[in-house]
């Protein structure tokens, strides 16, 4: 007599795209918004915060090609959008991750969208270079709230200074088992990928370009994201 297999469970969260392969489309994405900020709005940074704090100490020493008040917004910026974030965490953090991480991804894409539109729109003034720091630092601190409590290892998606870490600390060579590292490997080569890719779009063809790519990969994985990792 045979009998019938079961079926598993039905997850909803599974649906879609597991959030590794979200995540680390995200590290370019702040590849590419790195590149814009950096190259084309005043030596400032609107993800990497660990580099515009140092950025803020040469700016306040007065070296060339710095700004206090560019690096200042995107600071601050960056912390309103964190706070956003923790806020978001805390309404929507404890029911499906899915929901959670779709709707933040698609707030960040519609801000970083917007700020592509102003850069076509005005091109080179002064009030387009704050609207755009403060567009994708908040946009940046949005995300960074979320991914730090999505609580996904070596992927933090703007910073790679414990990934590096943690690839040589933990590789065969040092000791370890080296289990993360592919995932770490990932990270770096996704991060290079979208500042490479950024630095020639900006160099080439402005900053609309750039940042309308980068919005548009957002939207699509907050399309396609799963609760999954």
């Amino acid at each position: 007599m045979t009998t019938e297999t079961e079926k598993p469970p039905y997850d909803p969260e599974a649906r879609g795209l597991r959030l590794v392969a979200v995540l680390l489309g995200l590290t370019v994405v702040s590849g590419l918004i790195d590149a814009v900020s950096y190259l084309g709005l005043g030596h400032v940074f609107t993800a990497n915060m660990t580099g515009n704090v140092v950025v803020l100490g040469f700016a306040a020493a007065g070296a060339p090609g710095f700004s206090v008040p560019h690096t200042l917004a995107s600071l601050c910026c960056f912390l309103l959008g964190a706070v956003a974030g923790g806020r978001v965490a805390v309404h929507l953090g404890g029911g499906s991750r899915r929901t959670w991480t779709r709707i933040t991804l698609a707030a960040e894409a519609v801000l970083v969208g917007a700020s592509a539109v102003v850069a076509y729109a005005a091109p080179g003034a002064t009030a387009t270079t704050y609207t755009l720091i403060s567009l994708t630092a908040f946009a940046m601190g949005l995300r960074n709230a979320t991914v730090r409590k999505l609580g996904i290892p070596d992927l933090t998606t703007t910073v790679l200074t414990m990934t590096l870490t943690g690839l040589a600390g933990d590789s065969r060579l040092a000791g370890g088992s080296g289990h993360h590292s592919p995932r770490r490997t990932a990270s770096v080569v996704a991060m290079a990928a979208g500042a490479l890719l950024g630095a020639w779009l900006v160099i080439h063809h402005g900053l609309g370009i750039p940042l309308l790519i980068a919005a548009a990969v957002t939207g699509v994985l907050a399309v396609v994201a799963s609760g999954r990792e």
